[in-house]
């Protein structure tokens, strides 16, 4: 028995005495090695170009690690207690270091042999983070418990959790809880509920493992469990306990992590940016304020998203993305979607889904989420072609399928991915500041941003342009232009080129008429009129057109000619603005990460130091033309808006290749464009009013929501002579061109202004009464 005592002791007394020469180690050799605590102290991490709206909504950042620092007293409750309870429990009450979960971790290195990783506190978990590396050696715990003291005694409690809080690694390149709560969920640290913060509190331990996008059934067992801790903790009460239990966790899986979509815009800032300061804007923590508005600028992504999809829906049902083997066991079944369904990213709410089952009645379809949902009734009606047991194999759908489908308020219903593409931008006409830009139907689909990229011809929306430069050669609204076949001749060995429109010709008519109908013929006949060489003067040096997009030859009056989105909203807005040059513009400032000014915008702006392009006289009466277009014309689509300022043309070229619509507000011009990025028609019943002008005017209606109407001021040099236009010095009889291609005319009235076709039917009526 003494011996058995005698070993006993031994072994303790020598356990001391290693033990004390480990501390001695440790004290005298390992400590004066730590690092020096000014990374926490001054804590400056690397941090991401931030990019915000003018009304500042964060929509997207750049760098290395995804970080947004916050402060502790801005974390919200749950989300600390959820750490606390799963991480570190008596965090507030230990000086650091946890002994009782040290020998806990020690006997289970002893009983499974090797190194763990346990027991480490917040505090030692920041010293590790920041510090050291992650390797399980014995060494490095000893430099992580001598860090964990040294931190400790120069930082307080609240200071080293909110350290910790922004630090942490969670996955998706999300370093703190407030960039993986966008990451995870889309949305702000403060906005998270019970549920959502503890799958966050999950992801430390292990982000890959736990990953709610990756291993959402892990992600949810660990969020089970660390609300059971909360609630022994009593951090939560039981009804919460059950609440969180119950709530359905929507996880954004890809995609947009930001409330308004901007991803085209944010990537403009991102390569300007990268212009000026290269590698460097991913570290060094700048924030760039944009000049888009947050609300404008959903209301444009929600625009270009319906036009394209009810496009879309009117040309049919194109088929499944895929077909899949479906094994016959569950858990196989759940594996072969899941594998299916991985390169197949959601589009937004427009998501892949596996069909299970299927008959001309209803569809079952498995999701990325294993949840299994049915299709019945309005659901099916997109895809009931490819229902039919005699549906053509490319487009049948059958077990096996990978489909598209979408939750509307409709319920569930089959929908496709679209392959024509959409853009929308929008600026203000006094200064070129860009407040609304999308630049495709989905960045992630597309990177092509068509707002600035996409050089298309313009088709009728260039047609004001010829309109305005032939006003400065005496022609007016009033001038009447004959609507009747003309042949030119056309180079050498080629036949005439012969002009045409989509409807008969209808004669001789007013300007004002010609664009008020978009007719082809009236406005080529102008441009032969006023010279080819002239009009491309006059369009690149007053509208900022480029000389070698726009041609000098007569085909060009009808949009054969080049321009992109955002080149024809700035064309469009010298016309808004009374007839001043504004350079469109993105980027209102830019800070450091200490908030210092590095760069601001100096736009030119109208009434300051805008210069002057276009005569007063020229925007007003183009502006008038515009609003007869929008009223009575091809824009008549406008008029829901209940408005009577708004301006704008519509556009479709040859084959339908585009549509578009152009057109303004005094406070507001905004340009939609539809195609294929592979030019190609968009169908022969399409036009640019009912591809591109449903999507302007779902814009505007919004953009001008409280927006009060306001009528261009009449300019001196403007006079009106029988309800119409002139320039003073173009008035009938002097100077005025009173008809074009009508023979020898039609007369002018006794007011002097030149005669429609109905004014000389009324006065041949008049004569024979008069018995002349």
């Amino acid at each position: 028995m003494q011996g058995l005592l005698f070993t006993i002791g031994g072994v303790i007394l020598t356990g001391a005495v290693v033990g004390g020469l480990i501390v001695a180690y440790a004290l005298v050799v390992m400590q004066p090695q730590l690092p020096d605590l000014g990374a926490i102290t001054d804590y400056r991490p690397k941090v991401p170009l931030r990019i915000y709206t003018a009304d500042h909504v964060l929509i997207g950042e750049f760098g290395e690690e995804r970080r947004s620092l916050v402060k502790l007293n801005d974390i919200p409750a749950n989300m600390k207690n959820a750490v606390l309870a799963i991480e570190d429990a008596r965090f507030y009450q230990h000086g650091g270091i946890d002994m009782i979960g040290i020998l806990r971790a020690i006997g289970t290195d002893i009983l499974h042999g090797g190194a763990s990783q346990g027991a480490s506190t917040i505090t030692m978990q920041v010293a590790r983070n920041v510090f050291l590396s992650s390797e399980k050696t014995y060494s490095r715990k000893i430099y992580e418990i001598l860090l964990a003291y040294k931190i400790e005694s120069a930082l307080t409690k609240d200071q080293i959790l909110e350290v910790y809080m922004n630090q942490i690694f969670l996955g998706q390149r999300s370093f703190g809880f407030a960039a993986a709560a966008r990451a995870y969920f889309g949305k702000e640290l403060k906005d998270i509920t019970l549920a959502q913060a503890a799958m966050l509190a999950g992801l430390p331990k292990a982000p890959s493992a736990y990953n709610p996008v990756v291993n959402p059934k892990r992600a949810r067992i660990r969020q089970e469990y660390i609300l059971k801790r909360m609630r022994d903790l009593e951090f939560i009460t039981q009804p919460e306990y059950e609440q969180a239990l119950a709530e359905d966790i929507k996880v954004k899986t890809t995609g947009n992590t930001y409330s308004v979509h901007a991803e085209y815009a944010t990537e403009m800032v991102r390569q300007l940016l990268y212009a000026q300061y290269k590698d460097e804007i991913y570290t060094r923590g700048l924030t760039v304020t944009t000049t888009l508005n947050s609300v404008d600028q959903q209301a444009g992504y929600d625009a270009v998203r319906k036009g394209v999809m009810d496009y879309d829906r009117r040309h049919g049902y194109r088929g499944p993305e895929a077909l899949i083997e479906l094994p016959l066991g569950e858990d196989a079944r759940t594996d072969a979607v899941s594998d299916a369904l991985d390169d197949k990213p959601d589009n937004d709410d427009i998501v892949p889904a596996v069909v299970l089952t299927v008959n001309p009645k209803q569809v079952e379809v498995m999701l990325r989420n294993e949840t299994v949902i049915k299709i019945t009734g309005d659901g099916l009606r997109f895809a009931a072609a490819s229902l039919s047991a005699k549906a053509p194999k490319a487009t049948k759908i059958q077990p096996g399928s990978v489909i598209r489908v979408i939750d509307s308020a409709k319920g569930w219903q089959i929908t496709q991915l679209p392959s024509v593409e959409a853009t929308l931008v929008a600026l203000t006409p006094q200064t070129g500041a860009i407040k609304t830009l999308i630049g495709g139907f989905d960045f992630n689909q597309n990177k092509f941003n068509h707002v600035t990229q996409a050089w298309r011809q313009p088709g009728s929306t260039f047609k004001p342009f010829i309109y305005s430069a032939a006003l400065e050669k005496g022609f007016g609204p009033a001038s009447i232009v004959n609507d009747a076949p003309v042949s030119f001749p056309g180079g050498p060995g080629q036949p005439n080129w012969e002009p045409k429109d989509d409807d008969t010709p209808n004669g001789p008519m007013p300007l004002r008429t010609g664009l008020q109908r978009s007719k082809n013929l009236v406005t080529v006949r102008l441009m032969d009129a006023i010279g080819a060489q002239y009009a491309q003067d006059f369009v690149t040096s007053h509208f900022g057109f480029d000389r070698d997009k726009i041609p000098a030859y007569l085909p060009t009056a009808l949009g054969a000619g080049q321009t992109t989105p955002l080149q024809l909203a700035g064309a469009y807005a010298v016309l808004a603005n009374g007839g001043y040059r504004v350079n469109p513009y993105l980027i209102s400032e830019v800070l450091d990460a200490r908030g210092v000014l590095l760069s601001r915008a100096q736009p030119e702006i109208v009434g300051q130091n805008a210069t002057r392009v276009l005569d007063a006289r020229n925007s007003y009466v183009m502006t008038s033309l515009l609003q007869t277009v929008a009223q009575r014309g091809t824009g008549a689509g406008t008029n829901v808006l209940g408005r009577t300022d708004i301006a704008g043309k519509t556009g479709t070229t040859n084959d339908a290749f585009d549509g578009w619509f152009a057109g303004y507000q005094n406070s507001l011009v905004a340009v939609a464009w539809m195609g294929f990025d592979q030019p190609k028609t968009l169908g022969s019943r399409e036009f640019g009013a009912q591809l591109a002008l449903p999507i302007w005017v779902s814009y505007m209606g919004r953009a001008l929501r409280g927006v009060p109407q306001v009528q261009m001021p009449m300019p001196e040099g403007v006079t009106t002579i029988n309800n119409e236009l002139f320039f003073d010095n173009f008035t009938p009889g002097n100077g005025f061109i009173a008809s074009l291609g009508v023979g020898a005319g039609l007369g002018t009235n006794d007011d002097g202004t030149p005669m429609t076709q109905e004014d000389q039917e009324k006065s041949s009526i008049m004569k024979l009464f008069d018995g002349h």
